[in-house]
């Protein structure tokens, strides 16, 4: 078996990664913040200079989402848009719109589904930007 990380196009993960990290910046901050802070309960709150950990946190998840979907492209001979665009969908709607209303419904965030909305939409623009880029510059 070939070893699929070195048939990774490695410049396009980091063409897939730096739009799909920048989006949530743009995302939570400039397009959606009102609705994302009152999903958690924080619509009062003075905004605060983050710690480094809720900006460096998401880059790494990120890079770990755009290096994943690359690998599963590539296992799954993705080559198309029609294909990535399908991909994008699955995973966007099976695992990351899921997984994060599941994270979601816990007593620390009061409105769970409105941070599922919010977060979970987020992720799904953010994959089918980095599986139509992955498939672009294959």
């Amino acid at each position: 078996m070939v070893n699929v990380f070195s048939e990774i196009a490695w410049l396009s993960v980091l063409a897939a990664f730096v739009p799909y990290f920048l989006l949530g910046a743009l995302w939570f901050t400039l397009l959606f913040p009102t609705p994302y802070k009152v999903s958690l309960g924080r619509e009062n709150n003075m905004p605060a200079k983050p710690a480094p950990i809720f900006i460096i946190g998401p880059a790494i998840c990120c890079l770990v989402i755009t290096i994943a979907s690359a690998v599963l492209m590539y296992m799954l001979k993705i080559d198309s848009y029609e294909g990535a665009l399908s991909f994008a969908l699955t995973v966007g709607i099976g695992y990351l719109i899921a997984n994060t209303v599941n994270i979601a419904i816990n007593p620390n965030i009061p409105r769970p589904l409105l941070y599922g909305l919010i977060s979970g939409a987020y992720h799904l623009v953010g994959i089918v930007i980095v599986c139509l880029i992955l498939v672009a510059l294959k």
